[in-house]
Order: structure tokens, then sequence, then C-alpha cells
């Protein structure tokens, strides 16, 4: 049942509860299918519009198609007392857009909440949380310069920062790297990237590019053996293999 706006539980005097606001693609509970807290009972928080465009990207109404409302953080922190759950994930599209994600998550924090940051590390914002998830973009990300010109042009310029990667390393207090590989022809730029951001093995997930289960398990031969070799960690889209490929999952 979701708690009365009127009954969050927190100030409403504070500047943040009653002034904030973030354009919401949709919010929902499940579990994290990625990464070091794979299984986690957590609630999604998925901020609408990005500043790339992933050719393969499994939320497009967050980022190609930017659908969602301007919602206010009152809004946004009941939904998430309501569900009970401590784990925390803001993503998107992309949430360090909007300056305002960075008062989001201060008060999530200060409510006490676990708090994971889902971003493709192309924003110099210092946003405080507990898990920094940061998934660098391929040149293979790419969308078609016949098709999608501008788009092309602006997510190729975009999408690897490592200077600005870096620097969002250096401040979190926790964090994992995360890359979606389409292809063995990804493995010599992923070798490189892990490189120039100068991070540990045992911080580096890698997953296959797919949205079916089918895809997943046809990668499995070419891509897993060769991330034990390399000492990364593998990771499957576990809400993919969980609920399917579909929305609020």
């Amino acid at each position: 049942m979701i708690t009365p706006l009127g009954n969050t539980g927190f100030s409403h005097g504070s500047p943040a509860a009653t002034r904030g606001t973030l354009r919401i693609a949709e919010t929902f509970q499940s579990r994290q299918g990625e990464g070091k807290l794979t299984g986690t009972e957590s609630f999604f928080i998925r901020t609408s519009g990005c500043n790339l465009r992933c050719w393969f990207c499994d939320t497009p109404y967050a980022s190609w198609n930017p659908k969602g409302d301007q919602t206010t953080f009152d809004q946004i922190l009941a939904l998430v007392q309501a569900s009970g759950l401590q784990h925390v994930v803001l993503t998107g599209g992309e949430p360090m857009l909007s300056s305002e994600s960075t008062s989001l998550c201060n008060l999530l924090r200060a409510e006490g909440f676990h708090l994971t940051i889902e971003t493709a590390g192309t924003i110099d914002r210092e946003t405080p949380c507990d898990l920094l998830s940061i998934s660098p973009k391929f040149k293979s990300s790419t969308p078609d310069s016949s098709k999608n010109p501008k788009w092309s042009k602006l997510h190729e310029q975009r999408r690897l920062p490592i200077a600005t990667m870096r620097r969002l390393i250096d401040t979190a207090s926790d964090y994992q790297i995360k890359f979606v590989v389409d292809s063995p022809d990804d493995y010599e730029e992923l070798l490189d990237i892990v490189k120039l951001l100068d991070v540990p093995a045992d911080r580096v997930w890698i997953m296959p590019q797919g949205s079916t289960i089918e895809a997943m398990d046809a990668a499995v031969p070419w891509l897993k053996v060769w991330v034990e070799q390399a000492g990364f960690r593998y990771c499957d889209r576990m809400q993919i293999r969980w609920y399917g490929n579909r929305r609020g999952t």
C-alpha cells in the first residue's frame, strides 16, 4: 500500500523536501539483477532523459523517447518508504543529468537508505551514494550514422570521458565498473578502458548484450571463459532470467 503523501515520515519544512523535482520515467520494486548486489531486493527510481543514445538501449522510454512527469521529492520518498525496502537504485536514462539528483540522493541517504547510482559516467557531478555503478560505453554502442546522424555524432563525442570517470571513482565510497559486451570485437577496447581507469580486475563486471535468455545463453561459450581468464567478474542480466524483458523489473 502506498504511503499517503501527507505522511512521509520526514520534515516537509526542508527546502529539499518541498522544492525538489525530477522527471521520473518509472518507479518499481524488484531484485537487483546486475553487479555485486545481484539478488538484493531494491526500490528502483528511473529518471527520464539521457545524454547518450546506445543503439541497443533497453529503456528507450528514458532515452530515445523520454517519457515521465516531474515528480516531487515528497512523492518519491513516500514511495520509497512505503516499499519497506532499504536498498534504493537511482537509474535512468542518465540519473546524473539533472543537478536535482544530488539533492534527492542527499535526502535518501539522510533517511538511512542504501543508495546505488547507475550511470554511464559521462557527467562530472559529485553525487553521494553507497555504491557508484559506472557503465562505460564502447564504440560499438554508437547508433548508425546513416539513420541517426545527430545522435551518432553526439554519442561518440560524449561516451567515454576517462578523466570524468576517474574523478567519479576517486570520490566514490564504493564503486563497480560494468561493461555490456556485444561481441569479441569489444575485448580490446574493454581492456584499454580498464587500463585507463586504473581499476582492479575484481571491480569489473561484464555481461552480455541481449534482452532474452537465449541471447545470454549464446554468449556464455565465447564471453564467460574470456572474462574468467582475464580475472574479471561475469554476470548475467538476471532480471531477464527472473522476469523477462519487461518494464518494472
